[in-house]
């Protein structure tokens, strides 16, 4: 009998979540894509039918996470009424309420992901495909209200946005503070310098800089922290006296 577009999205999701058990208890290497198909109850082939590899059954966690996310964000009461910084902290925020619940999965896995070369192709993965439309519409958006000043990189932007997601959950899995409080701190800062580059159209003359920074040096900043914080908030007074004169 051929099962429902919703039974498939239910046994998606429980092989996802075997796996997260599995892996979080066993380790990666340790756990075999035929222990998780047993261990979810299906049958050792079926699983295949999902997830090819073991590699596609992590990136599927991620792309699930991110689906949730979203859409947790679009439910966020008010959300019409948010500034554009409100919007996107609320997306980063429904991200790691989501992976806590797995951090032990997520640090076993970390490093697996980075260095897949399906993540080459950022485009083609559809959880980076809905972050993207939804960040540029967030930015569509404050353009369109007037909070922050026309971009004409909204798409760059928006597509590096996974980018930076993915160097916030690198400092996240480091830090030890209290309830997470750097990690709270450091995405204020970074969104706020974000917003404060939009509103005075800063990011227009410095879009190939952006995109550098982000891509190649933004993780690495964020794993060695030192002086990370420091920078982020002489970027945010000099963009807000920028801010303040241009008003």
């Amino acid at each position: 009998m051929k099962t429902s577009k919703s039974q498939q999205e239910q046994v998606r999701r429980q092989i996802i979540r075997t796996a997260v058990d599995l892996i979080g208890e066993h380790g990666y290497e340790a756990t075999t894509m035929k222990q998780i198909a047993r261990a979810a109850g299906i049958g050792d082939a079926t699983i295949y039918k999902y997830f090819p590899s073991k590699e596609k059954l992590l990136l599927g966690y991620y792309e699930l996470s991110m689906e949730i996310a979203l859409q947790l964000t679009r439910e966020t009461p008010e959300l019409a009424q948010f500034s554009l910084q409100e919007r996107l902290q609320t997306l980063v925020d429904a991200l790691l309420e989501l992976l806590l619940a797995d951090r032990e999965f997520v640090a076993i896995t970390r490093t697996i992901v980075a260095r897949s070369p399906l993540l080459m192709l950022r485009d083609s993965i559809p959880g980076q495909q809905a972050l993207k439309q939804q960040v540029m519409g967030f930015i569509a958006e404050a353009e369109s209200s007037g909070e922050i000043a026309a971009c004409d990189y909204k798409n760059l932007i928006a597509g590096l946005f996974g980018d930076y997601l993915f160097a916030v959950l690198v400092y996240w899995l480091q830090d030890d503070s209290e309830e997470f409080s750097d990690t709270t701190q450091l995405v204020d800062l970074t969104l706020a310098v974000l917003v404060l580059a939009l509103k005075s159209g800063v990011v227009n003359k410095l879009s190939e800089l952006f995109g550098f920074l982000v891509r190649n040096q933004l993780t690495r900043l964020m794993q060695n922290g030192s002086g990370l914080m420091d920078m982020l908030k002489l970027a945010k007074r000099g963009l807000k006296a920028r801010d303040e004169r241009a008003a």
